[in-house]
C-alpha cells in the first residue's frame, strides 16, 4: 500500500479513458516461460505517467505512491510516446474544441517568444555606463589586470624562477 490508496479526483476518468484506450499499442504476448511479473494494467500505468506530468514529480517518486514502479511507468511512457500516443489524443482534443468552442486558426502562433534572440542581429540594446575594457580595446599602464595572491602563485613557473633566481 502506498501514498495514493483511494481516488481522489485526480484519475483518469471513464469517459476520457474510454478515448484514450484505444490509441495505445497492442501489447505483446507474455513471457514464454512465465517468469516476468505480469505487465500492469494501462490504466494503472497511465494514471502513474499522468501524476508524473501533472505534478512534475520524479519518476522515482512513483514507488512510494503504489501506482506503479517508476521503472515500468517510465518505459510504457516512452513505448506510448513512440506509438504516438499523446500527440494523437492532443489532436483528437484539439479538434473536438474546435467543433464546440471553434478556433480562429487565421491567428495562431507556434512559439510564444516574441522577440529578438539575445544574441542575434544588431545590437540595439542600452550601452553600459560603467567603465570596462571594449573589444579589442588595450587596457591603460594604470588600469592593468590584478590576480589575486593565489591564483599568481599558481600560474607559470615555480615562484623562484618567476623572481629571477635560479639553483645552479
Amino acid at each position: 500500500m502506498g501514498l495514493v490508496s483511494k481516488d481522489d479526483g485526480w484519475r483518469i476518468p471513464d469517459e476520457l479513458w474510454a478515448l484514450m484506450e484505444p490509441l495505445l499499442p497492442k501489447t505483446g504476448r507474455p513471457h514464454p516461460l512465465g517468469c516476468h511479473n505480469p505487465k500492469k494494467p494501462d490504466r494503472e500505468a497511465m494514471n502513474a505517467v499522468l501524476l508524473v506530468l501533472r505534478t512534475g514529480m520524479q519518476w522515482n517518486s512513483l514507488n512510494g505512491t503504489g501506482l506503479c514502479s517508476s521503472s515500468r511507468a517510465h518505459r510504457r511512457f516512452l513505448e506510448w510516446v513512440e506509438a504516438g500516443v499523446f500527440l494523437e489524443f492532443w489532436k483528437q482534443g484539439l479538434l473536438a474544441f474546435d467543433g464546440l468552442v471553434g478556433i480562429d486558426w487565421e491567428w495562431l502562433s507556434m512559439d510564444g517568444a516574441m522577440s529578438k534572440a539575445p544574441l542575434g542581429g544588431e545590437k540595439n540594446r542600452a550601452q553600459s555606463d560603467r567603465p570596462g575594457k571594449e573589444r579589442n580595446e588595450a587596457q591603460p599602464p594604470h588600469r592593468r589586470i590584478r590576480y589575486s595572491v593565489r591564483a599568481r602563485d599558481r600560474r607559470g613557473q615555480p615562484k623562484r624562477f618567476q623572481d629571477g633566481l635560479r639553483d645552479h
